[in-house]
């Protein structure tokens, strides 16, 4: 199993140090503060040189979640599960699954419709 140390915004991680804060690529700053475009530009820098970081990718989702593009959100949390499920450092101490935390990006989506057997 391959463990991830990640920063996400997606389900509003706590507070991290400042020595977390001062080495941040994934754009955890920059979301918290609202600055969506540079987060955006961050993270698709990033993902260039790491394609596979699930924290990459879920931070990317939020960005495109918060600045109305739903559809393109959509796609990264897709992106996300169609990936190995792996085990993510949160802060605070915190873990969860990569493909927990894309379906639970998902169902904060507008206009995203649910269905069970």
């Amino acid at each position: 199993m391959r463990t991830f140390a990640a920063t996400l915004v997606v389900l509003g991680a706590m507070a991290l140090p400042a020595t977390a804060l001062a080495q941040d690529h994934t754009g955890y700053r920059q979301i918290a503060t609202g600055d969506y475009a540079r987060a955006e530009r961050s993270l698709a820098s990033q993902l260039k040189a790491y394609p596979e970081r699930p924290e990459l990718m879920l931070n990317l989702a939020a960005v495109y979640r918060h600045t109305d593009r739903q559809q393109q959100a959509r796609a990264a949390y897709e992106a996300v599960l169609a990936q190995p499920n792996v085990l993510m450092d949160l802060s605070g101490e915190k873990t969860a699954w990569s493909h927990n935390l894309a379906r639970a990006g998902l169902g904060k989506l507008v206009g995203v419709q649910l269905s069970s057997r």
